[in-house]
């Protein structure tokens, strides 16, 4: 799981903002939403240009050099802060395999090339490499001068965790391998002007091919069903169609030409829903930005139900309440800090109060 994230000089992202998900409060309630001891679920708020995607981008960046998995296209666009290109983006991950705590840091410069890496494990540093020096714990790894050497100098910014996956055998259990199933299974998406994701896949699908496919057309109607009330008759496809149609007054039509925008939406999250069994980590930017609020609701009970960490970003307020999560998986994230609800005020909250009219009077400091 992932424990803490921090980034700094990304984007909008100034100073240094750090995330984190390792102190969760003492609340009896909604005790899925944590687990081991990590916050597992979690909705993030904030004003128009506070950051929520960013942060979610930033966090996916360890999925573009240490994973073959799908990556945005313009990701290094706008990489650096525009008001200090000169100096390399920083990120830090604390992630937890059973008892192990996993610290692993690095660089990057604006074309996105790492300039310098490290890793430690239960605060035993592993290896450290900057511009110009590269130190290795020799109980962990033993490596010949020569090695050393060419990764001191690194001239094709070869990521060196990647180097140690592919040049030791590695026991199932190791920390590299549980590393690397993580970031390999994260998973970044959303669906607003146009549909986009990080991790998780290596190809992009045609929905309708791949529900007829997977013989998933009666379950997707009832995925509809369920979380939105809609209720479509599907027509039965053969195996080699590639588009749905549904019948509408005894007629069949395509199914894409009739759907709305939130109805689309709701199919591209259907997808990825029956690929999250497979996810480590899902964060979802603006996912209900289509939605009726009462349909986020339902969309958030089924996406936490799921064993994975996942996140959304929102400004869908009706979330914000303890039927469906607790204060401390509510966050707020705004001047260059993101924090949930219980430490944004001084004020106990308990299961009884309305938190979203809390938050809309202005209860809520960050």
């Amino acid at each position: 799981m992932i424990v803490k994230f921090s980034v700094k000089n990304y984007r909008g992202f100034a100073e240094r903002i750090e995330w984190d998900l390792s102190h969760p409060s003492n609340y009896e309630f909604n005790s899925f939403a944590i687990k081991d001891g990590i916050i597992k679920n979690g909705i993030i708020y904030g004003p128009n240009g506070s950051g929520k995607t960013n942060l979610g981008l930033a966090m996916f960046d360890i999925v573009n050099h240490l994973t073959q998995k799908w990556k945005k296209p313009d990701y290094y666009s706008n990489f650096v802060y525009a008001g200090n290109q000169n100096n390399p983006v920083d990120f830090a991950y604390t992630f937890r395999f059973e008892t192990k705590i996993v610290d692993y840091s690095y660089s990057k410069n604006q074309q996105g090339a790492l300039i310098s890496e490290s890793l430690s494990v239960n605060n035993k540093n592993i290896f450290s490499r900057k511009e110009d020096s590269f130190t290795i714990d020799e109980d962990s790894f033993t490596m010949d001068e020569s090695i050393k050497n060419n990764l001191k100098k690194n001239a094709n910014n070869v990521s060196v965790v990647n180097f140690l996956l592919t040049s030791y055998p590695l026991t199932e259990d190791h920390y590299l391998i549980q590393l690397q199933k993580f970031v390999n299974t994260m998973l970044w998406f959303r669906s607003l002007d146009s549909r986009e994701f990080m991790g998780l896949e290596t190809n992009v699908y045609v929905l309708d091919e791949y529900i007829i496919k997977h013989n998933l057309v009666e379950d997707f109607s009832n995925f509809l069903k369920s979380v939105s009330d809609l209720d479509f008759t599907f027509v039965t496809p053969d195996p080699n169609d590639k588009r749905l149609f549904c019948y509408i007054n005894g007629s069949s039509i395509l199914f894409d030409k009739i759907i709305s925008t939130g109805t689309n939406s709701l199919m591209l999250l259907y997808f990825w829903i029956k690929k999250m069994d497979q996810a480590s980590f899902v964060f979802i930017d603006e996912f209900d930005a289509f939605y009726h609020f009462k349909l986020s609701y339902e969309v958030c009970k089924r996406l936490f139900a799921l064993d994975c960490q996942v996140f959304t970003s929102s400004h869908n307020t009706y979330l914000m309440t303890n039927d469906l999560l607790r204060p401390d998986c509510n966050f707020i994230l705004n001047n260059n800090k993101i924090k949930p609800l219980n430490d944004c005020t001084d004020k106990e909250l308990r299961f009884g109060h309305n938190i979203e009219k809390l938050f809309r009077g202005d209860t809520f400091k960050v």
